[in-house]
């Protein structure tokens, strides 16, 4: 009787808040660094159904003896199945195989946003063909959209259209009840990389949040959405800014709320990834490619970024939630599962932002040398131990300082690729824009996750050769191309080994960063040397390129637009 009331509220508060309250329709053009935007809009949708799914009375479930948990559900995101790959699909099917394998009684799937790469059908289209015939019969099956999946040129609205009806879900956002337990699907409201949670979705959010408190106080409430809450998890510097603290203000009612995010890509074995505060938010990971912080050498997108692929394995007990982080790339677990107690009490949380004080530190047989072969007139390649910590060695501080001067000439953070499988011991790291023919003290200190840094250090002496520094240079099989679908080589000679470096193509009066990139890629350099075939056919602006214009090639360094070398070609006729 008790969920029978419950049920007719929810379903209620969907009518009230979201039929009856149409929200105005607006279009604008969202451009986005380097990737391809499209036409956008805000609406809501009226076709929701919030009827929840196996709505038990919390009074009549049943907990199950042992340690089986009462539910159990795998949480995933940002799949990124793209419509001119399948690489992204192939990790899928792995994950969703190998989540079959560790979790083979499932009561939900989630996949917070981030389906496809562009929203395209045929993407939506390979993403449940891999699902379907995989997916446990038993499982609820809820999807939330994310930014990327409104990146088809269609509006607001069409996009949602197309989410609802590839994906089978019923509504574009919901409130449903499993075994008892209540989940919260919310949706980014348009296709804005740092997402949009309007004023009504947010009151929406605060009803449900009092329906299922009220159904039973002392249980976990699970809300999913995209985009992160900014000063939360690690990496919500990617989160939303517009009503934030209304969205968190919302949920810090209710310390039983954990809240799931997608849409940074940052791996699940920083301690960071979950944060406790006034309730439990927790990332995701992805099952594409890796993201990183920023202001370290490797970049935030370091090379070979698309080995990672993780997802979550929620267990939930009568007096507990377990968070299991999985690897599906390695096929293993991650650190130590995330357990939390209920009922919940924030004074009792243990993943606060203070919890670590303690500083990593080296060990006395750790050691740090010159990797000789690899020295060069404008650069040294050092080696050593990596540190330890009781919880994660997150970065090191290099700096290389001139010994007949003693000025600094080099600082930076290098991560410690402690998101590697194994992660690399020693770890290696290349120092460039040095001096020819110069002697330097190179120091290094470790950092934890929390900015917890060594009280020791390494250090060593290294002196770069004598010689020419030689510029960076772009050249081409051709200058002019015959038609807007042939190809040209691309060599790339005296190139850095890649920290977020990327080659994109612009018409010739264009300006890189007000404007997006008609086409680009990440580098990989060999030998110095970065090798690939530009093919017109993956731009992702298709309507800029046209027969009789003039284009150039940009190489930056890093992940914004410090241009190093140029040059041009033009498309003539087939």
């Amino acid at each position: 009787m008790k969920n029978d009331k419950l049920n007719h509220e929810v379903e209620k508060s969907l009518h009230d808040n979201l039929f009856n309250k149409g929200m105005d329709r607006r279009t604008f053009l969202e451009r986005t660094t380097k990737i391809a935007g499209a036409a956008l809009g805000l609406t809501l949708v009226n076709s929701l159904n919030g009827l929840p799914v196996s709505a038990a009375s919390s009074s009549s479930v049943v907990h199950s003896l042992g340690n089986e948990p009462d539910l159990i559900f795998p949480v995933i995101s940002d799949v990124h199945i793209n419509y001119n790959s399948d690489e992204t699909l192939k990790k899928f099917v792995t994950t969703l195989e190998q989540l079959n394998k560790v979790a083979p009684k499932q009561d939900a799937f989630v996949v917070v946003g981030d389906l496809t790469d562009y929203g395209i059908a045929s993407e939506y289209d390979k993403f449940m063909a891999a699902y379907s015939v995989r997916k446990q019969p038993q499982a609820v099956s809820m999807f939330a959209i994310g930014n990327h999946d409104y990146w088809n040129g269609l509006s607001v609205a069409n996009a949602q259209k197309r989410f609802l009806e590839k994906t089978g879900m019923e509504s574009i956002y919901s409130h449903k009840i499993i075994k008892g337990y209540h989940f919260i699907i919310l949706y980014t409201e348009d296709g804005r990389t740092e997402g949009t949670f309007s004023v009504k979705q947010i009151e929406w959010l605060g009803e449900q949040l009092r329906l299922a408190n009220a159904d039973d106080p002392k249980k976990p409430i699970f809300v999913f959405h995209h985009q992160p809450i900014k000063g939360t998890i690690y990496g919500s510097e990617w989160g939303f800014s517009q009503n934030r603290d209304l969205f968190y203000d919302t949920l810090k009612e209710y310390p039983q709320v954990i809240s799931f995010s997608g849409h940074t890509h940052y791996p699940l074995d920083d301690p960071r990834i979950i944060h406790q505060k006034d309730f439990t938010s927790i990332g995701t990971s992805t099952g594409a490619y890796l993201w990183l912080d920023s202001g370290r050498i490797q970049g935030e997108v370091p090379e070979g970024a698309g080995f990672l692929n993780q997802a979550l394995i929620v267990e939930v007990h009568n007096n507990k939630v377990i968070i299991k982080r999985r690897d599906i790339h390695n096929d293993d677990w991650t650190g130590e599962p995330f357990e939390i107690s209920y009922p919940a009490n924030k004074h009792n949380f243990k993943y606060t932002e203070d919890r670590d004080k303690k500083a990593p530190f080296f060990t006395n047989d750790a050691m740090l040398s010159i990797v000789n072969e690899k020295t060069t007139a404008t650069g040294l390649t050092i080696m050593f131990t990596q540190a330890k910590d009781n919880l994660l060695v997150h970065d090191y501080k290099v700096v290389a300082r001139n010994v007949e001067t003693n000025e600094v000439a080099k600082e930076f953070l290098a991560f410690s690729e402690f998101y590697k499988d194994p992660v690399p011991n020693p770890l290696t790291l290349q120092i460039d824009e040095l001096k020819p023919n110069t002697t330097y003290e190179i120091e290094v200190h470790a950092l934890d996750a929390y900015e917890n840094v060594s009280n020791s250090s390494l250090k060593v002496l290294g002196k770069t050769l004598d010689g020419v520094v030689k510029d960076v240079t772009i050249s081409l099989s051709k200058n002019v191309l015959k038609g807007v679908e042939d190809t040209v080589e691309v060599t790339v000679e005296n190139a850095r080994i890649p920290k977020s470096d990327w080659i994109g193509l612009y018409e010739i009066n264009d300006k890189p960063g007000p404007i997006a990139a008609i086409w680009w890629m990440y580098t990989q350099v060999t030998d110095r040397t970065c090798k690939f075939t530009y093919n017109p056919k993956n731009n992702m602006y298709p309507g800029r390129y046209k027969e009789g214009s003039t284009y150039k090639l940009v190489y930056f360094y890093g992940s914004g637009y410090d241009a190093v070398a140029s040059t041009t070609f033009t498309v003539g006729s087939k």
